[in-house]
């Protein structure tokens, strides 16, 4: 046997899909949405749409007002009956099961707490109703109170609690029954933004201490971006991209995710060739209407010479400077700032190009300084690298 034959090939890494687990093809779903559908009178709220949901997951529902998000969400309570289709949860399909039947609870936007109840009352009410033993109650409060770190707070009324105390007694209530999976509309809505962000990481570390399968259903795509394993954008009843929030974010499908999940600037061209690079990947050059500005970009599309498509940049990746800068792969206008905002980390411009077109940049403010550095009417350059272009076929 020789050299070559006597080694044995190479053993490749075994993928951990604990993180990922839609990304494992031996991996079952937790819940299943099939098919399903929601029709009032002449308007259908939620239109045949299908979705398989992990365990462990904390999966969020992005979209605007009446796209259909909170439907969704109060068919999987049980809230709502479906016109069409199923929900199957661990296996079982719920779909005529009533709300009380149902491996599920759900945290309202409004928390709903009991005023006249206590802190430890309002979180063993679901328990009581259950007739479980006092012994089992109040262990199970007495758990829950820590993991929230409410139990220096067990006695008070929800009249002496701020908004994020009332929203963790809110949470404990829904998670103490210990349900398969936690269904949360609009969570954080009703707190301060600065409150709001720190109780985003709260609801994701207690989350993760749990395992439990969180739902969140959100307008606000920055909480979404923040609570999200994976995001499900939502439309006139439909899903129009689900994926990671750096998958959604940085890889929009089409011009509506763009648009929707975060800000973005967004240009008209007209594609004047594509070379494909690989099986994947084409790279194209389009020129903007107004001005005939050549932008090369990559995408994953078939675009044709004279095809007509949208060119996006966000804005923190553009670059902003009072000299002309200088690149083989960058694409460079100009323009005179007309609005600017300081936010102390960071610095919004609003710059109106020579062709009339207003650009937003975000630039990180590096150096603390006593002055902007740059004023109102200044003449600024804007330069964006090819790789920063988003290609966007619809």
């Amino acid at each position: 046997m020789t050299a070559a034959t006597d080694k044995e090939a190479p053993k490749l890494p075994e993928t951990d899909f604990t993180e990922t687990p839609w990304l494992d093809p031996q991996a079952a779903p937790f819940i299943q949405i099939k098919s399903l559908s929601k029709e009032f009178d002449d308007f259908t709220a939620v239109d045949s749409i299908s979705l398989d949901i992990y365990q462990g997951e904390l999966f969020t529902i992005l979209g605007g007002s009446g796209c259909g998000k909170s439907t969704l969400l109060r068919m999987l309570a049980g809230f709502e009956n479906p016109s069409a289709g199923q929900i199957i949860i661990d296996g079982v399909d719920i779909s005529d099961l009533p709300a009380y039947d149902r491996p599920v609870n759900m945290m309202f936007q409004s928390y709903a707490v009991f005023p006249h109840m206590t802190v430890a009352q309002n979180i063993a009410y679901g328990l009581k109703k259950d007739r479980l033993p006092n012994a089992e109650i109040n262990s199970r409060v007495q758990e829950m109170l820590e993991l929230v770190q409410l139990q220096d707070l067990a006695a008070r009324k929800p009249k002496q609690l701020s908004g994020g105390q009332c929203q963790r007694v809110a949470l404990a209530r829904a998670l103490i029954k210990r349900p398969k999976v936690l269904l949360l509309d609009e969570p954080l809505a009703a707190l301060d933004k600065k409150l709001r962000e720190q109780t985003q990481f709260e609801l994701i570390n207690l989350q993760h201490k749990l395992g439990t399968t969180f739902i969140v259903v959100t307008h606000d795509q920055e909480e979404a971006m923040t609570l999200s394993s994976r995001v499900a954008v939502m439309d006139a009843g439909r899903f129009v991209q689900i994926g990671t929030p750096l998958e959604v974010y940085e890889f929009p499908l089409n011009r509506f995710v763009a648009d929707f999940f975060g800000t973005i600037n967004l240009f008209d061209a007209t594609v004047t060739s594509s070379v494909q690079v690989d099986s994947c990947t084409h790279t194209i050059e389009a020129a903007l209407d107004k001005t005939g500005t050549l932008v090369k970009a990559d995408c994953s599309h078939q675009l044709n010479q004279g095809d007509i498509i949208s060119i996006g940049v966000r804005p923190e990746k553009l670059s902003i400077s009072q000299k002309k800068p200088r690149g083989k792969n960058l694409t460079i206008t100009n323009g005179i700032v007309e609005d600017l905002a300081y936010y102390g980390n960071r610095s919004i411009y609003r710059v109106r190009s020579h062709s009339g077109r207003m650009i937003q940049v975000s630039a990180q403010n590096f150096q603390r300084t006593k002055e902007l550095v740059l004023e109102w009417d200044d003449q600024v350059y804007l330069s964006w690298d090819s790789s920063c272009s988003v290609v966007l076929p619809e």
